[in-house]
């Protein structure tokens, strides 16, 4: 069995000195630590206990040298969980610095003659020990605080996609890092395999340096990443498209702010689920491209917008577009059939049709555009028709 470090004269100037180095410690804490003076007040006592804790460690930890110093994990159980938030890892450490260097500097005082070497390599011993305890403690709170953001990132962005939203998700929002600057859309897609906790944490690590604002639901087999910020955001969710699995990838709408982001939400993921009717469409695709698709799985807000977009305007429009873009759709995309049903010249019919791309967006004379513009005049034409009178028995 191993003796107590130094002799017995040592051993009780060491025991006695406890007090005088933990007031040390806190006037050293308050003079060199411009963040400690800056902490609130219940914080400030909190690392005030951590560092009287560390004092009395040593104390203890001195007089028993079979004792392993593993224990001084101990030293920051006095502390709650919290307080891994309120001080960083860095500034801990330099906490852990002020108290051995207090107790380095009272070594001559603690130490009888002859002692003082066994002093000094006992401090740098355990201070060590400490440093490393520390670093235990952060990782561990890192962890659980990992595991409870992925927790709470979950719940935010499936209450986003609901539009569930209100002070208190604006609050988890918040504390989840979201700045809140600039615009928001939403991709979906699936994910490449199950994710376990690493390739999640390094999803979202992805998605934060592709964006300012960033977050990350995997549902399943489903991804749905919610980008934010000033800079251009379909390119920040191009770089993006490696992460995610085979299949449709679709970009929903850009909207204001997170808080309208439901709207992008909503049309992302319907388009992914009518994707598969546009075999080639491009990856990634955005929502609005799927607007004929999304109809057909009766997604009512794709049914407005291709109304209000192109037939509403071809219908307002003078110079006869409607009627154009509907006789060179129903012969079969023919500029000569089109110009024989409406008694005019070829050209004027293709002249007419570059207004009606001004007018609406949609090329009809691009294959895929033609077809939008299509279904989008049978929808404007079915709005357009009066529900017959129901018809009671005789």
């Amino acid at each position: 069995m191993l003796e107590a470090r130094g002799g017995p004269e040592t051993q009780r100037r060491v025991r006695d000195s406890a007090g005088l180095l933990s007031a040390a410690a806190m006037r050293r804490l308050d003079d060199d630590l411009e963040w400690y003076r800056a902490l609130p007040a219940e914080d400030r006592s909190w690392v005030g206990l951590v560092a009287q804790a560390g004092i009395t460690a040593f104390v203890t930890w001195f007089a028993e040298p079979t004792r392993p110093p593993h224990g001084v994990g101990d030293i920051f159980a006095a502390a709650p969980p919290e307080l891994t938030r309120s001080i960083s890892l860095q500034h801990t450490l330099q906490l852990v610095r002020v108290v051995v260097d207090v107790v380095e500097t009272h070594s001559d005082r603690l130490a009888a003659p002859g002692d003082e070497r066994e002093v000094r390599e006992a401090v740098l011993r355990y201070s060590r020990e400490v440093a490393f305890s520390a670093a235990e403690v952060y990782a561990r709170a890192a962890e659980v605080r990992g595991a409870w953001d992925a927790r709470l990132e979950a719940l935010v962005v499936d209450a986003l996609v609901r539009g569930d939203v209100d002070d208190a998700l604006r609050s988890r929002i918040a504390a989840l890092g979201w700045s809140g600057r600039g615009s928001t859309l939403v991709m979906v897609g699936t994910t490449t395999s199950a994710l376990d906790d690493v390739r999640a944490a390094e999803l979202r690590r992805a998605t934060r340096r592709a964006a300012d604002d960033a977050l990350v639901g995997i549902q399943g087999d489903r991804l749905v990443v919610f980008l934010g910020g000033e800079g251009d955001l379909l390119a920040a969710a191009g770089t993006l498209l490696p992460r995610f699995g085979p299949g449709p990838v679709v970009i929903g709408p850009v909207v204001g702010d997170l808080t309208d982001s439901a709207r992008s939400a909503r049309a992302a993921l319907s388009g992914l689920l009518a994707a598969p009717a546009w075999e080639q469409a491009p990856r990634p695709v955005q929502a609005d491209e799927l607007l004929p698709e999304r109809v057909l799985i009766g997604d009512v807000t794709a049914r407005r917008t291709l109304v209000a977009q192109a037939y509403a305007p071809l219908a307002a429009s003078p110079g006869s577009l409607l009627e154009t873009v509907s006789a060179y759709l129903g012969t079969g995309r023919s500029l000569e059939a089109a110009a024989r049903t409406l008694y005019v010249h070829p050209n004027t019919v293709r002249y007419r049709l570059r207004r009606v791309a001004d007018v609406t967006g949609w090329d009809p004379l691009d294959a895929r555009e033609s077809y939008v513009l299509q279904t989008a005049l049978a929808l404007g034409r079915l709005d357009a028709v009066e529900p017959a009178p129901a018809v009671g028995p005789r």
